[in-house]
């Protein structure tokens, strides 16, 4: 068994057994390890007859492996990929390969790089999305670090990645943490675009009084339109789903309250940062954690009180208006995310471009949609491109559907519904849009009570003034 294996998984859990099975079946024989090793026999027993095998120890499993030894690990970030390299490290040799799979935080990758480089070993920050059945049948995969590494892994993952128009939704993303740093923004903008969704759903449901099977047709409708996209059809297919249990819709039984991973809370404190505005993204991430006061906010809904909403609102009004608020509010999450990684890039030394990033997000991830296609050639067409709202495509698009926008927020405001996404979206819009914001006044502020000076608009300089 001895160097027989072409590539190791360390991590058997339901992404790492479905990414083994993705890469046997694309012609590589793996070799896989699981700390638990109280599961070996069943792993075993679920790998019949497939060019799988499962090691009983970490020098077993490395010893399997064909030289230099490419090694995925899917395991929950944090102290745990620390760990785990450190027991690694005396079992393997110049030249190896570790691919981190999970979702790291950028710098970590950028310092674990540095720290096996100098021991003769080569690291890949790798994000990987598209949840159980993406892993399995082709996931999107955004691998950084050593491109002289990746040139060797690159086989493996373009060969098991999903496909669109026959390119692989994976490419070199770049050195360090550039992998891990385009994951943790695509899924800011996946918390971005989940949460204008439940916006839509709660609007819906809560002022045009609708049934989970009628907002079920409605999303249906949507997402075979302009917002087409896996988050739009899995929306419909969940509104669908009744409770056996109580014959009730499954989503009207599920707990209000949401979790996160970090990479949300990152993006936006990154973006902080980096002064790169993103008041979409993080409004998704507050937006959670509001949902976490379970407890809090049902004893505030016993005490605090609302608006006195109008009698009716006319629902045809109401739903054409929604879909142009999530066209828009959904480009403006692409805007965010996209502006974040463009000066992420710069800062970084990335060079990343965002039309491939585009291109590879089109499958296999969770926030693949049609309107991909059209951001791509925006950035293809126009690589320097400050902000997608300036492509006249994007800016035809905030022309014919700011006014929904604005429709659904006034009413969401109307019957006191919280609809954070929507609301930062137009703010966001509305902010960029304008030639002069009241910053005028903030900035003599800032210099009455603190000497920080300004700038004028008549002449050149810094100025003060004795406000008093």
């Amino acid at each position: 068994m001895d160097g027989t294996y072409k590539f190791g998984i360390i991590g058997l859990g339901v992404m790492g057994q479905s990414l083994a099975l993705n890469i046997e079946r694309n012609g590589y024989s793996v070799s896989g390890y699981d700390a638990d090793t109280s599961r070996i026999e069943s792993l075993r027993k679920s790998f019949e007859n497939k060019k799988i095998n499962v090691a009983r120890s970490i020098s077993e499993f490395v010893s399997s492996l064909e030289r230099p030894r490419k090694i995925l690990m899917m395991i929950p970030a944090g102290t745990a990929v620390d760990s785990l390299i450190k027991e690694l490290k005396p079992f393997l040799e110049k030249d190896d390969i570790l691919i981190d799979g999970g979702n790291s935080f950028f710098k970590d990758t950028e310092r674990r790089t540095k720290e096996l480089e100098s021991k003769g070993l080569r690291f890949i920050g790798t994000g990987i999305s598209g949840g159980e059945e993406g892993a399995l049948k082709g996931p999107c995969i955004m691998p950084g670090g050593s491109v002289g590494a990746y040139r060797l892994i690159e086989p493996v993952l373009t060969k098991i990645s999903a496909k669109v128009d026959d390119e692989p939704c994976c490419i070199y993303i770049g050195v360090g943490g550039a992998g891990h740093f385009v994951k943790m923004v695509h899924n800011a903008i996946e918390y971005g675009d989940m949460q204008i969704i439940c916006e839509a759903y709660d609007i819906l449901k809560n002022i045009a009084g609708m049934s989970a099977q009628e907002m079920k047709k409605v999303f249906a409708r949507w997402n075979d339109g302009a917002l087409n996209s896996y988050l739009m059809e899995i929306t419909a297919d969940i509104l669908g789903k009744i409770d056996p249990q109580t014959d009730k819709p499954l989503v009207d039984v599920i707990l209000d309250t949401a979790g996160q991973k970090g990479t949300g809370k990152w993006s936006a404190q990154i973006a902080s940062d980096l002064g790169v505005a993103v008041p979409t993204l993080t409004a998704a991430v507050e937006a959670r954690i509001l949902s976490s006061l379970k407890k809090e906010r049902v004893e505030a809904s016993e005490k605090l009180t609302g608006p006195e909403p109008p009698e009716k609102v006319e629902k045809n009004n109401l739903i054409n208006n929604l879909e142009k608020a999530l066209l828009l509010s959904k480009v403006i999450c692409y805007t965010q995310g996209l502006s974040l990684i463009k000066k992420a890039s710069v800062e970084f030394g990335y060079n990343v471009k965002c039309d491939e990033i585009a291109k590879i997000w089109r499958g296999g991830c969770i926030i693949r949609a049609a309107i991909l296609n059209k951001i791509s050639t925006a950035f293809n067409k126009k690589p320097d491109l400050q902000n997608l709202l300036l492509d006249p495509y994007f800016t035809k698009i905030a022309e014919d559907s700011h006014n929904g926008l604005r429709y659904v927020v006034s009413v969401a405001s109307e019957f006191g519904i919280p609809a954070p996404a929507f609301y930062s979206s137009l703010n966001y819009y509305d902010s960029y849009r304008r030639e002069r914001l009241p910053a005028n006044l903030l900035q003599a502020h800032r210099d009455y009570f603190g000497a920080h000076t300004y700038k004028r608009i008549d002449r050149e300089g810094t100025f003060h003034t004795n406000w008093k």
